[in-house]
């Protein structure tokens, strides 16, 4: 099998269900940015830092799971679905690492340590993926789940970032209004 196709030389693609629709569709957007965030994962890794890593496997599988649920407007008993499950699993990862950091007691600049870095950039890009969510889910039905994961993901992203930072000895700087 090619790489290549050529059916989407004309701004169309397929949605699971073979439905054509223009590639600026609000559904082709949602997990085409839920994809950025994949490949983003991807460039954090590896952290060093066995439980974040292993945090963010978890993460890459899920994210199929994320975009498969979103590609398919009328999904099959079988197919692929954002479950109150992971949901959870993503709360015990916030968990364990808030276990390990000081309280929260201010904003923070994105920032720190490279790993720290790229956790920020991802989990900005996974509240832009939440936000195209949600804006397909005001015009066309939804697994709500979807919306709840993106949700819990970026908060991950935030706490693993600050997580790495604290574990670099990287001191968070807070905004100066």
């Amino acid at each position: 099998m090619t790489i290549y196709t050529g059916r989407g030389d004309e701004g169309r693609t397929d949605l699971r269900g073979a439905d054509r629709v223009s590639k600026t569709n609000a559904r082709i957007e949602a997990y085409g940015t839920v994809d950025e965030v994949n490949s983003l994962l991807g460039v954090v890794a590896p952290t060093g830092y066995d439980d974040v890593d292993s945090a963010l496997a978890s993460a890459q599988n899920h994210l199929h799971v994320v975009q498969a649920d979103l590609a398919n407007p009328e999904p099959d008993a079988d197919d692929p679905r954002v479950r109150e499950s992971h949901v959870e699993t993503v709360e015990g990862w916030i968990d364990d690492a808030d276990n390990e950091l000081d309280p929260l007691t201010n904003f923070v600049l994105p920032g720190g340590s490279e790993a720290g870095a790229r956790l920020h950039h991802a989990r900005s890009v996974a509240r832009r993926a939440e936000r195209r969510a949600v804006a397909l889910a005001e015009s066309e039905t939804i697994n709500e789940t979807v919306v709840v994961y993106l949700n819990r993901l970026s908060d991950a992203l935030f706490t693993l970032a600050r997580l790495v930072n604290a574990r670099e000895g990287v001191t968070e700087d807070a905004p100066s209004y």
